[in-house]
């Protein structure tokens, strides 16, 4: 039985401070396919930061830099590296929201906000989450600016996708101990509902393990919370909690319609993934017959797969995008299969630990 407490949409979008938001779009739109929508910075009269908004299909990221070093956002990159502080959630109505959560406990950190322009009005509000991630209500339903006020539409550039479609999950890095308070947090103040709960038996290998909590609001908006368990070395969490000095979005999952294309396109592009093992694939035959791709190409290209009672996934990581090992992004297909590949975890965690060797880290 849903927990809903208020409608929530959707997740309209994901901001990003970095040290370097001009340099972090081309990035983004090189590499992964986004288009640059929209921008607002010292051309539009912004004298404090610069951000640029990119999308594909239904993704939308901000990409947000300041212009000194006393802003928030500088004070963010000081600490964090370039990392995800803003999850915006899409909402009919910021006031009863922001109210309702704040009724509930949440921390308020900005009021519920109006902006107008000649494409008509854009509200806002935002409470603090784990670390220095911040929930944003955003209710655009009467806006139909290029994103926001203060912001112009950018001039298409013409560049075909990777065939990235919409978030499919966001996944957030707490301390230990603190997971269940943060999945109480969003239960109690936005309704969420706990759908699966992943122990360190599940999620292990020979050196150390993590335990995840997976949460539901509505039909599409997943939040994944991590936290370290004991272990004989330091787990990716652990290093993810060292590097990105505390809490926050350790990665996003992107879905596809087309696995095979996109991985190929972002691959060409110069986006690097964890190499998977030639031994994961020696067993996949008994089972994936189901399976359009052939084993071949899943592993030329490193594609992990599962399955479970409702269909089977395909998915794959890639490194950390940036000089910390911190922020990734998962890439998936799913037939029917709302799991997150329990049956891969293994694997994935052991190519994770390989990673973390080279890094010094393990």
């Amino acid at each position: 039985m849903s927990n809903q407490v208020f409608p929530i949409l959707g997740i309209d979008h994901l901001e990003f401070f970095v040290g370097n938001a001009k340099q972090s779009a081309f990035y983004y739109s090189r590499c992964f396919g986004f288009e640059n929508t929209a921008y607002r910075g010292l051309e539009t009269g912004d004298r404090k930061t610069a951000s640029y908004v990119l999308e594909q299909a239904n993704i939308r990221f901000v990409l947000s830099s300041a212009m000194s070093a006393a802003h928030p956002i500088a004070q963010s990159v000081a600490q964090h590296g370039d990392t995800i502080a803003v999850v915006a959630m899409a909402v009919p109505d910021v006031a009863i929201a922001y109210q309702c959560v704040v009724n509930r406990g949440a921390v308020a950190v900005i009021p519920p906000t109006t902006q107008s322009d000649e494409f008509g009005t854009f509200r806002y509000a935002a409470i603090r989450a784990f670390g220095d991630v911040l929930i944003k209500f955003v209710e655009r339903q009467h806006y139909s600016g290029a994103f926001a006020p203060g912001f112009v539409a950018c001039p298409a550039s013409g560049r075909s996708g990777a065939g990235l479609t919409e978030i499919d999950h966001v996944v957030g890095n707490v301390e230990r101990g603190a997971m269940d308070l943060w999945t109480q947090f969003f239960m109690q103040t936005m309704g969420f509902d706990l759908r699966m709960h992943f122990d360190d038996q599940t999620i292990s290998t020979e050196y150390s393990a993590l335990m995840s909590k997976v949460l539901q609001n509505g039909g599409k908006t997943i939040v994944n919370i991590n936290e370290p368990a004991d272990g004989l070395r330091k787990s990716q969490i652990d290093e993810y909690l060292e590097a990105h000095y505390g809490p926050g979005i350790q990665h996003i999952g992107l879905s596809t319609s087309n696995i095979v294309q996109t991985v190929l396109h972002l691959k060409q592009s110069g986006v690097e993934f964890l190499p998977i093992p030639k031994t994961y694939y020696e067993n996949l035959e008994s089972w994936v017959n189901e399976i359009d791709v052939p084993v071949e190409k899943l592993a030329d290209l490193g594609i992990l797969v599962d399955r479970d009672q409702d269909g089977y996934l395909l998915q794959l990581f890639t490194k950390p995008v940036g000089d910390r090992p911190t922020l990734f992004f998962e890439i998936i297909e799913r037939h029917g299969s709302r799991g997150f590949g329990a049956g891969n975890f293994k694997s994935l965690f052991m190519a994770l630990e390989r990673e973390q060797a080279l890094r010094g880290n393990l």
